[in-house]
């Protein structure tokens, strides 16, 4: 059992980052009180049971850190950070259709914590933020929000989360812990207290030990968070460029693609039908917030937001016209093995579709029929025939697919480069895969 420790944790927000956050201060032994503004979250989490699924080992260590006394969930944001002397942020930020960031409930948490505070405590703000958030909102927010009898300001820092949904844990493990804080002394603050919540692997490939990272204010871990992120929409949106072409002159971009990073100064993404996820389609419009002369930026995400029409172009040239088609999209989720839908492709590509004719239905295995309605498709019947499908998701399912009775699917667009054809195979003539000239 880990020894209990004399530091009280608030974590703000209990979704897919705050909630194996919580658990994980938990496990090294804090006293964790998470905060959600959803009663039924609350509940849940209460009562052991995780309010989202896939997230690995996080019904084994909720369950651990419940009985052993060291989480409870509250909706009460004022109380929870009045018995803190550290509180963590995990509270959603997203974007409108403009790409402006919406700060409305992140700052209605900021402005409850401030309320709640009683002494100098440690505020951490793990959301991705655009640069310069941290120093220029919400420390004015922090402290025009404060009890007034509360003489001492807190100190503040920005430390970006740098996790995927389904490998919270490992990944909290493995990547370093960047840190930056508003003072030099905040900064000090969140690195001891990560140095205890966290436990990292090592990490041989690194110039420096993997651990805690101060990059020495809040700006620079902003920039980091975004600079990560955006490089890897620009990467892919090249992937994405160079696929389309590969395709007009008949090439096999995955060949080129496979000799071009057997050198150490090539790091060339996998091209995609779609981007999706909480974290590439939103994070490079935070950094063109705050940088106006981003053109390279704005111009890859123009690239990677236009390929589900390309997907439906590819199929519109196979049959002709795509009026009264029907047409199967393959895969709900953003991307494969993981049972979320933010920003997913199949959205998009379902609009266009429509907008041309087609009749459209969606199968995706981790997916009910339910749920898929409940997302706006309807439920791809199983046996019927299709004139044409689209492979959205990367699921391991869909490798093997076109073993089946290959007339069920009509013309394949494969999105992903995920179908493993056999040599025999006969439907070579019915695929178009992106990338394969």
């Amino acid at each position: 059992m880990t020894v209990q420790l004399d530091t009280d944790v608030a974590v703000i927000g209990l979704g897919k980052i705050g909630l194996p956050l919580a658990v994980q201060f938990a496990r090294q032994g804090f006293r964790v009180h998470g905060v959600d503004t959803n009663p039924t979250v609350v509940d849940e989490v209460n009562a052991g049971r995780p309010p989202f699924p896939g997230e690995a080992d996080l019904d084994e260590f909720l369950t651990e850190v419940l009985r052993e006394g060291r989480l409870t969930a509250t909706a009460d944001t004022g109380l929870a950070v009045s018995a803190a002397s550290v509180v963590v942020v995990a509270v959603p930020l997203l974007v409108d259709n403009e790409g402006a960031p919406n700060f409305h409930s992140i700052d209605s948490a900021t402005r409850a914590i401030a309320q709640g505070l009683r002494g100098r405590a440690l505020v951490i703000f793990e959301t991705t933020l655009p640069i310069g958030t941290t120093s220029d909102r919400f420390v004015p927010l922090l402290e025009e929000h404060r009890d007034p009898d509360v003489s001492e300001c807190p100190d503040v820092v920005f430390s970006p989360e740098r996790v995927s949904s389904g490998r919270v844990f490992s990944d909290l493990r493995q990547y370093p812990k960047l840190v930056g804080g508003v003072s030099d002394e905040a900064g000090e603050r969140a690195t001891r207290f990560y140095e205890r919540a966290l436990e990292f692997d090592d990490r041989l490939d690194l110039d420096r030990p993997n651990g805690v990272w101060n990059l020495g204010s809040s700006e620079a871990a902003e920039f980091a968070k975004l600079a990560e992120t955006t490089y890897r929409d620009v990467n892919i949106a090249l992937a994405n460029q160079f696929a389309r072409y590969a395709m007009r002159v008949g090439v096999d971009l995955y060949e080129i693609i496979a000799a071009c990073n057997s050198q150490p100064f090539s790091h060339i993404h996998r091209p995609g039908v779609a981007v999706g996820g909480h974290c590439i389609p939103v994070y490079p419009q935070l950094y063109c917030w705050t940088d106006e002369a981003a053109s390279l930026v704005r111009h890859a995400r123009a690239v990677n937001k236009a390929m589900p029409e390309f997907a439906v172009d590819q199929l519109e040239e196979a049959l002709g016209t795509l009026d009264g088609k029907q047409i199967q999209i393959l895969g709900l989720a953003y991307r494969g093995g993981v049972k979320e839908d933010a920003f997913s492709g199949a959205y998009r590509i379902r609009d266009v579709l429509q907008q041309r004719g087609a009749v459209v239905s969606l199968s995706d295995p981790m997916y009910t029929d339910e749920e898929i309605t409940h997302a706006g498709f309807s439920p791809a019947k199983t046996g019927a025939n299709f004139d044409g499908s689209v492979i959205q998701t990367d699921h391991a399912e869909y490798r093997r697919l076109l073993d089946k009775d290959v007339s069920h699917f009509g013309i394949v667009f494969d999105g992903r480069n995920i179908l493993e054809i056999n040599s025999t195979s006969d439907f070579e003539s019915h695929l178009r895969t992106l990338g394969r000239g």
